[in-house]
């Protein structure tokens, strides 16, 4: 077998790193694979665990996601192809671990990341806190980690007296609807939402201030729109085009639905404001409400309609020890053991410490 220099290895490392700086992916037999992230966050119990496993057609019973769980999904793009890969990362708890953000997004991960934001349809009164209180964390930490990818960048530029600096911030086509009106999401961000089965039953004009509602929010920041079921084969159908789109980078479809009364599919650049219209207001008057924007007005009539209820969650997170999704008998046993121990052993100590203060 042929000695290979150490020099060479280095010499491949160095270049591994700055494709990987530079945004490119892995080789794999002369062809380069894709990497993306996407990072999927939303309603407490809103169904994201069995959403992200039927977009990845895994047959496997969900589970409560505890904090902040990693998986990945991989496709080829034909036979004999390499695979590409997409990290995913899905945040647990609702709101109350809105700092976890700060894991999957990075100056690594920006520059190939999408937002998921899976939001309850059945839940209307928890609907706009759990958007906003996370939508808030996840830019104030892309703003962030982008800052600090441009100034990395700028570093490098100097050192080799280079001007050119790419930036990672999202840029629209110069015919994006609205564009001079809306305030993009930092990345692409598709917002989800969920349990259309229980929505559909609601009374009719609460439907459409949620449908509207969301559809000026999906606009406002240049993101794309669907609601789903798990219990509909059509619907997660589509769900898994869109997932797919910004996973692996395949077509999303060209489907367009905006009628309230149906469920809504709404890709990114495919709604305008005059198409969705004023607020749904019909028992309030706009003008009373003192608005510092257009969504500070929408968020003002749809909380008249569904006042929100206190999105500030508790950290309610199970003990792994004690969570029989996380079970291993032996060691189980072990621990109860120890456990009977500890507690003999704090009865043991008690009785002699009473005894040494009698005998005092």
């Amino acid at each position: 077998m042929p000695k290979i220099s150490s020099d060479t290895l280095w010499e491949l490392a160095a270049a591994e790193v700055r494709n990987r700086e530079s945004g490119g992916g892995e080789e794999d037999g002369g062809e380069t694979v894709s990497e993306r992230t996407v990072f999927l966050m939303g309603s407490k119990s809103g169904g994201k665990t069995s959403i992200l496993l039927r977009c990845l057609d895994r047959d496997e019973s969900s589970k409560s996601t505890l904090a902040l769980e990693y998986t990945f999904g991989r496709r080829a793009r034909g036979h004999s192809t390499p695979k590409d890969i997409a990290h995913l990362w899905e945040l647990g708890g609702g709101t109350s671990l809105s700092d976890l953000v700060q894991i999957p997004i990075t100056p690594v991960s920006i520059r190939s990341l999408s937002v998921i934001l899976i939001l309850d349809l059945s839940k209307p009164n928890a609907l706009w806190g759990t958007m906003e209180k996370l939508l808030q964390a996840a830019q104030a930490q892309l703003e962030k980690v982008s800052s600090q990818a441009q100034q990395a960048e700028k570093a490098k530029a100097a050192a080799k007296h280079q001007t050119s600096v790419h930036s990672a911030a999202r840029v629209l086509p110069k015919d994006y609807p609205d564009r001079e009106l809306i305030s993009p999401f930092p990345v692409p961000l598709l917002i989800i939402g969920s349990k259309y089965d229980i929505f559909q039953e609601f009374d009719s004009d609460k439907r459409k201030v949620v449908s509207k509602t969301l559809r000026f929010v999906a606009h406002y920041y240049a993101a794309s729109l669907i609601f789903t079921s798990i219990k509909s084969e059509s619907l997660m159908s589509k769900t898994k085009s869109f997932f797919s789109h910004l996973a692996f980078g395949l077509d999303r479809g060209k489907t367009v639905s905006c009628d309230s009364t149906k469920p809504l599919i709404i890709p990114a650049g495919s709604d305008s404001f005059s198409q969705i219209g004023s607020p749904p207001a019909t028992d309030v008057d706009i003008t009373t409400l003192h608005a510092k924007n257009p969504k500070d007005l929408w968020k003002k009539v749809y909380e008249r309609v569904f006042p929100q209820e206190n999105t500030s969650e508790r950290r309610e997170l199970k003990d792994p020890a004690k969570d029989p999704q996380y079970s291993e008998p032996q060691i189980d046993a072990m621990r109860a053991q120890k456990d009977q121990e500890l507690e003999q052993y704090k009865r043991n100590a008690a009785k002699s410490w009473k005894g040494l203060e009698l005998e005092t």
